[in-house]
């Protein structure tokens, strides 16, 4: 089913170890040193806008990340190669928490909460996905239709906010890891890279 590349092999096993090292821990607090922060809570620390991409917050929430990132991460591995797809990867996760943290610091003031998990970077695979590929056909689990990769990015993106019924899912960060993927692949076409 999935031709899962290196890479993202080994960031699927990084993210599932993580997952059981938070559980582990339980209470000694992994995932509050991981977690991203508001920017304004004294709990924040920078080096958790990379952190807060490798922890989640329930088994759900892992298996589906890294179901979406199974599905389209290898293609762009094997596109790019892993060097520049770990780039893109790290840089669109990093992307997605700035972008969160600094629009519910100075926009939505005291809206967002804690945020951990690799939504963020995954929107971006999805943006790159969408970019590069945009003609190809891909076929949608529920429903069982096939859909254009363009247009893929916005019907996952209505499905998470549609189905987001806790009002729990950080929207913004999935928009940041988009909009920090558009940005770099614009820039990337720019330079003929």
């Amino acid at each position: 089913m999935f031709n899962i590349t290196p890479l993202v092999r080994n960031i699927i096993i990084v993210n599932v170890v993580i997952f059981l090292l938070q559980n582990l821990a339980g209470q000694f607090g992994l995932s509050e040193i991981m977690a991203l922060s508001p920017l304004q809570s004294p709990y924040f620390k920078p080096f958790q806008f990379f952190t807060y991409m490798f922890a989640h917050g329930s088994f759900g929430h892992i298996f589906f990340n890294m179901l979406a990132f199974a599905s389209f991460a290898p293609i762009l591995e094997s596109y790019w190669g892993d060097k520049k797809f770990l780039f893109f990867y790290i840089a669109t996760g990093i992307g997605a928490g700035i972008i969160y943290g600094v629009l519910n610091y100075f926009v939505f003031t005291g809206t967002g909460g804690v945020m951990l998990g690799a939504s963020g970077a995954i929107y971006g695979i999805l943006m790159a996905f969408g970019l590069l590929f945009p003609n190809l056909e891909l076929m949608l689990l529920f429903p069982p239709i096939p859909i254009k990769a363009k247009y893929m990015v916005f019907v996952m993106g209505f499905i998470t906010y549609a189905l987001d019924r806790s009002g729990t899912v950080a929207h913004l960060a999935h928009f940041g890891g988009a909009f920090a993927a558009f940005l770099i692949i614009m820039y990337w076409k720019s330079q003929g890279k």
